[in-house]
């Protein structure tokens, strides 16, 4: 009887946890959509609440607060967006330049998505006071990922600064980001392609050249 009893426990605390996670999916699900399409701080609990189909009580239980879902929607749309941008360069394989050359057709893929509300980062720091790190920590979190990615591409190429030119791809993503958001118009994407094609191409011929060595310079290693 007592193993019985444990075996019920058991399984309703997993029917408890999946339930949980479930609920979890849906205010996440809709907290990203609606912080994304009308903001952070014009979006409210009940609206949260009322598209996941959940109860405010299980919203608090299960992240605490507003913010804390805040911080929850960056650090699981960060995480998406990195695998995304990530796989798209990489996708088909290539050298460094070619797989650098296909950050603006993925991000004019994106642009053009219905769902489209440009980057939740600079969206959430922009919403915020600037004084507020706690979205801005996130933000730099996310970032400096993706400029990892995108210097050790660079440093692949052999450029002489591939810090430089990361920073200066950044600029450019960030950019079409936002111009994208504004304007509406995907093919804004072409124009910063057309900017980081004008970087790419003298970077690389910027690579330095091995020369070999001489008879005399190995004489002289030897000696």
């Amino acid at each position: 009887m007592g193993r019985s009893s444990s075996k019920r426990k058991s399984v309703t605390a997993r029917a408890v946890s999946g339930d949980d996670e479930s609920a979890r999916g849906r205010l996440l699900g809709a907290a990203t959509h609606l912080f994304c399409k009308n903001g952070i701080n014009a979006t409210g609990i009940d609206a949260i609440i009322e598209e996941a189909g959940t109860a405010k009580t299980t919203l608090y239980k299960l992240f605490g607060s507003k913010t804390n879902l805040v911080h929850a929607v960056l650090e699981s749309e960060g995480k998406k967006w990195r695998e995304w941008f990530i796989a798209s360069l990489e996708q088909g394989g290539g050298d460094a330049q070619t797989k650098l050359s296909r950050i603006f057709p993925a991000l004019k893929q994106w642009f053009a998505e219905e769902r489209f509300y440009g980057c939740p980062f600079i969206n959430a720091v922009g919403e915020h006071d600037k004084d507020q790190k706690q979205f801005r920590s996130i933000a730099m979190r996310h970032k400096k990922v993706v400029l990892a990615h995108i210097e050790k591409l660079a440093a692949e190429m052999g450029v002489a600064e591939p810090q430089v030119l990361a920073h200066q791809l950044a600029l450019l993503i960030d950019g079409a980001i936002v111009a994208a958001m504004v304007t509406g118009d995907p093919d804004v994407a072409d124009t910063a392609a057309l900017t980081a094609s004008a970087l790419l191409g003298p970077a690389k011929a910027r690579k330095p050249k091995r020369t070999s060595p001489t008879p005399e310079r190995l004489a002289a290693a030897a000696g």
